[in-house]
């Protein structure tokens, strides 16, 4: 059994503050396309003008078991995912639309969007503490389109927990009038979840044995009970290394902004009051929690590579994942 930190520091993609909340829906992405510089992933699996602007893009089946898990993160020239502060959002890091966009393509292929709650309690904050937050979900209506195409159900946002001090009745997205919702969390986290009461818009998965949360097993149970055969990681550095530590991760899509930040916060940086106790703040790089040695560290395959002005996408695949050729 492997134990997992939940409740991390947040994805910090272009997500934040839902693009403006309805930007994607008023101003879908400019004229300007991704230019191709070379593609090696499958087809895609229906033929729609909604790939216009990407191209061509497609997954191969799920490992059996559990769902094909990819990520997605966007990083500076220098691997820094956030400014922290006041302008902690991915946003402020990616500066594209076609990074936004591309989030919608990739939440159309996706039968759940896997996150911390950390990523739906800094979006909380932004809007002030009136706020219940937000629904990750897709903005693109023609995206929106394609996912049905797809034949994929609702969208359903995945949240993973200690569940300590969470109220649901404080976040939206457990309403269930927009997106099915579901909690990954260990056993002692479900009772203290179900002491709140019903609530039959979310889904409660429980794995590992008291306060110690079985992340693999929590994804199998995704597979089996919700069937789940395609999950999109959008949590924070530290539920992505856990995944990745754990061998869960089978594809991450990157996209690389032509700005360079610095890992360390400046001085003159105004800093949060969850920051202020922190003497070196550091910026974090994609990958959070305990690494790899040189003798098991993971290997990708670089699948595919655009570019949208000076931004580059590209797209790895994990050596020795089910269906490739390699080794790890």
């Amino acid at each position: 059994m492997r134990k997992c930190k939940l409740d991390e520091r947040p994805r910090f993609a272009s997500d934040s503050q839902e693009f403006l909340d309805r930007a994607v829906v008023e101003k879908p992405i400019p004229d300007r396309r991704f230019a191709v510089l070379f593609d090696n992933a499958e087809p895609s699996l229906v033929s729609d003008d909604a790939y216009a602007p990407y191209g061509n893009f497609g997954f191969p089946p799920p490992p059996p078991g559990r769902p094909w898990i990819y990520s997605n993160f966007v990083q500076s020239l220098d691997g820094i995912t956030t400014l922290l502060g006041k302008h902690a959002s991915g946003g402020e890091i990616s500066q594209s639309p076609e990074d936004r966009w591309l989030m919608d393509l990739l939440r159309a292929h996706a039968d759940g969007l896997l996150m911390g709650m950390n990523t739906l309690l800094v979006e909380q904050r932004i809007r002030g503490p009136e706020s219940r937050g937000i629904v990750f979900q897709v903005a693109d209506p023609k995206l929106r389109e394609l996912r049905d195409r797809l034949g994929k159900g609702r969208e359903r946002n995945i949240f993973v927990t200690h569940a300590v001090n969470l109220d649901l009745s404080r976040h939206k997205v457990f309403d269930g009038d927009v997106v099915d919702a579901a909690i990954l969390t260990s056993p002692a986290g479900a009772e203290r979840l179900r002491a709140q009461g019903p609530h039959p818009h979310v889904a409660l998965l429980a794995a590992g044995e008291g306060e110690t949360f079985d992340l693999p097993r929590a994804i199998g149970k995704l597979r089996e009970e919700l069937g789940v055969r395609y999950l999109l990681c959008e949590g924070g550095p530290t539920l992505y290394g856990s995944l990745a530590r754990a061998d869960l991760v089978d594809e991450k899509f990157m996209t690389v902004s032509p700005i360079e930040v610095g890992q360390l916060v400046p001085p003159e940086q105004e800093r949060l009051a969850g920051e202020q106790t922190t003497p070196v703040l550091l910026r974090p790089t994609v990958f959070g929690g305990p690494g790899y040695t040189r003798e098991n560290l993971t290997r990708w395959s670089w699948l595919s590579c655009r570019k949208a002005g000076d931004h580059q996408f590209s797209r790895y695949r994990r050596k020795g994942r089910p269906g490739t050729s390699g080794q790890r």
